[in-house]
């Protein structure tokens, strides 16, 4: 039996899970299964793989996509690059990371993409937002971080510093936090929504609810609304394709 599974914590229902079973039993591929992993602490990392040495591929969100990389033997050209993983496959001893949020928020979000989005807010600083980082650079999108932090690098700023003016010139607003995800979908980034127009992209990388907070304030005053279930489609496919070197 080859197995697959996933890492993070809390996962709560996992997309996942019922995408990997979901193709297994559309493609007849009863050799193969996918568990969750909830660990608490990444420390617990080894320990998992010991008691799993069936394990042929792994998953990674949130918090570890950056914590479980002290753990890999190998890391690919875009995790070194931005120092994030998404999907792990193993090899027996080998643990090599990748980065497929890369070509998955890239396919999803072009599609969208009008000619006079030039500049992008990415809310939030985790391993997600460095992949749509990655991709923004690529598609030579000049984009601002917005961080909590009190402290800031540069390239950052927080969410008080958002403007009218910062509203105006940036016209795609990414949202790679967590917030507004269920449950807790009556929350949302705490943006001036009121300088939004019908000149915005908004994209949220939550996909559950379908149209988080976000996305529906967004929608509201005329934007290009875009969640991320397609994004997950493509690297998950993605992944599969590493793991099985397809």
């Amino acid at each position: 039996m080859k197995v697959y599974g996933l890492i993070g914590y809390p996962l709560g229902h996992s997309f996942s899970k019922q995408f990997f079973l979901e193709k297994f039993a559309k493609e007849g591929l009863d050799n193969c299964s996918f568990e969750t992993f909830p660990i608490p602490s990444i420390d617990l990392f080894p320990a998992l793989l010991r008691k799993n040495p069936a394990l042929k591929g792994l998953s990674v969100t949130i918090p570890y996509k950056e914590q479980v990389l002290k753990f890999v033997t190998e890391i690919s050209e875009e995790v070194k690059y931005i120092g994030a993983t998404n999907s792990i496959k193993i090899e027996g001893n080998k643990l090599t990371a990748y980065n497929t949020d890369i070509v998955g928020f890239e396919k999803s979000f072009i599609k969208l993409l009008q000619s006079h989005h030039k500049k992008a807010l990415v809310l939030g600083t985790g391993g997600a937002a460095k992949a749509v980082q990655y991709v923004l650079s690529k598609l030579s999108i000049e984009f601002l971080v917005v961080s909590r932090a009190k402290k800031l690098q540069g390239g950052y700023i927080n969410y008080k510093m958002i403007d009218e003016q910062i509203m105006k010139e940036y016209s795609i607003i990414i949202n790679c936090s967590p917030v507004g995800m269920s449950p807790n979908e009556n929350t949302c980034p705490d943006i001036p929504y009121q300088s939004i127009n019908a000149q915005h992209y908004l994209y949220d990388l939550v996909y559950k609810p379908w149209k988080t907070l976000f996305l529906q304030k967004g929608e509201e005053n005329g934007a290009l609304v875009q969640n991320g279930y397609e994004m997950l489609l493509i690297q998950a496919e993605a992944s599969w394709k590493i793991w099985n070197n397809e």
